[in-house]
């Protein structure tokens, strides 16, 4: 079956290989070598760190055997690509920096473990930016991760490695994170599904962090249910099926800054599917939280440099004893990550009252008047542009152009999806069609712990945009 297999039956969700291999249309090696043969062919792409052919076959093999014998797990042979910044046994943990690079353990991240468990196939591990500190995905140790829709473009990121690869693809599904944007943000991009769950609704051991407070292990995908399947097994909770109508779906249009300044092409394709949905019955109601956006700008960058500086530091005692601090931030090689962490190295560093006042003052008010604001208009959900603009060149690392005006390329592309990082709230982006030939995102956000009622809501919605 695996010589018959094409390039559109590689674009194959989980579900859908799923059934494939219970029916025995193809089996969990089959795909595997197909899968082998594709990653060579779109090598140039760059998305893969780590990988080892032998030990895929080997595991499918395994899998195909299990599935024979009536023990398969729930997601038997199916093979997953993670970023590398999540610990595993059998490959490296880099985090795409230099001091990482012969970062062998002999644990995975807990993550990792809850799918293997399912007899999941861990396939490879995915480039980034560099300590995932970028939404780029341009690095300068490991090489630039191509956009697979067109590659001059960056693939963003910092989890671009995985979005790549399953955009091509090369993987079905795999698992990023995301601090302040990075998984929704990539898939936006690439044109697939990135999800962030609520924050500690995964668990983070095992993860080189940013910052405790924002960070989270998130998945990429090519459809909604995909990401549904492998929440239900990161996440040890009752399954709760509230499906809605579309007469029943109110979202809320947050027109203040989410949807401020868009390239031109990013506003018509998302005006475009926010017609889609009233035409089929969903309520969408402008709304504003304009006291939100002070305490937003207080918390942020305060709390993910302050944290950075203390968290790094513990991942490295803990998991890495051998390689210190400063030997992390002397091997770093790309400028606007090592800019980062020298601006934290000195006087200039992040002021424990920043900090403190952030955590205690500026993200309770934040919480207070986004749930406010949700009680007010009866949202099942908000929903945006995922970014105010497509990918733009690689090499464009500190500005890109925005209807006709240079803008920071950092604060441009996470200006819609770091609110919902810093309360900690789920959210999805959904590809929601093709501008000059570059695919756009459209945000789904919820509340923080409402992740299975968005889910559901997503799987609606998904079935309503158009190209």
């Amino acid at each position: 079956m695996g010589e018959r297999m094409t390039s559109d039956s590689m674009k194959l969700g989980v579900v859908e290989l799923l059934n494939l291999m219970d029916t025995k249309k193809i089996s969990a090696k089959e795909y595997a070598a197909e899968l082998s043969r594709r990653l060579k062919d779109l090598n140039h792409l760059n998305s893969i760190q780590s990988f080892n052919e032998d030990l895929l076959l080997e595991n499918a093999e395994i899998a195909d055997e299990k599935r024979e014998s009536g023990v398969a797990g729930k997601i038997c042979g199916i093979p997953f690509v993670v970023k590398d910044n999540m610990n595993s046994k059998i490959f490296p943990t880099t985090a795409c920096t230099t001091a990482l690079m012969n970062n062998h353990l002999d644990i995975n991240a807990e993550t990792i473990d809850l799918l293997l468990k399912e007899d999941a196939i861990l396939g490879a591990k995915a480039n980034m930016h560099e300590l995932a500190f970028g939404i780029t995905s341009n690095n300068s140790v490991t090489g630039p991760v191509k956009n697979p829709v067109n590659q001059e473009k960056f693939a963003g990121g910092s989890s671009g490695g995985t979005a790549a690869a399953v955009a091509s693809g090369i993987f079905p599904i795999g698992l990023g994170t995301d601090t302040g944007g990075s998984c929704r943000i990539p898939a936006a991009l690439c044109g697939v599904v990135g999800f962030r769950p609520s924050t500690g609704r995964y668990s983070a051991e095992g993860v080189v962090p940013i910052s405790h407070t924002r960070d989270t292990v998130g998945t990429i995908a090519r459809n909604v249910s995909d990401i549904v399947l492998f929440d239900d097994i990161l996440c040890d909770t009752d399954k709760v099926d509230n499906d809605k109508t579309f007469n029943d779906i109110t979202l809320g249009i947050p027109s203040e800054v989410f949807f401020d300044n868009l390239e031109p092409q990013v506003e018509k394709t998302v005006q475009a599917q926010l017609s889609a949905l009233e035409k089929v019955g969903v309520k969408l109601k402008e709304v504003t939280m304009s006291e939100i956006w002070s305490h937003n700008e207080a918390f942020g960058f305060p709390v993910a440099l302050y944290e950075v500086m203390q968290d790094l530091p513990d991942y490295l005692q803990k998991y890495v004893p051998s390689v210190s601090f400063h030997e992390l931030v002397e091997g770093i090689r790309s400028p606007d990550v090592l800019g980062v962490f020298n601006s934290q190295m000195g006087a200039d560093a992040m002021p424990k009252e920043a900090y403190d006042a952030a955590i205690n003052v500026h993200r309770p008010e934040m919480l207070k008047i986004y749930k406010s604001t949700f009680d007010e208009h009866k949202l099942d959900a908000i929903i945006f542009p995922t970014t105010p603009l497509t990918a733009r060149n690689i090499g464009e690392d500190e500005t890109v152009e925005l209807n006709g005006t240079q803008v920071p390329v950092f604060p441009t592309y996470i200006r819609n999806t770091d609110l919902g990082s810093n309360i900690g709230a789920p959210g999805i982006s959904l590809p929601c069609g093709v501008s000059t030939d570059l695919p756009v995102g459209i945000e789904l956000e919820g509340l923080p712990g409402d992740d299975q009622n968005l889910l559901n809501l997503a799987k609606s919605i998904e079935m309503t945009l158009t190209s």
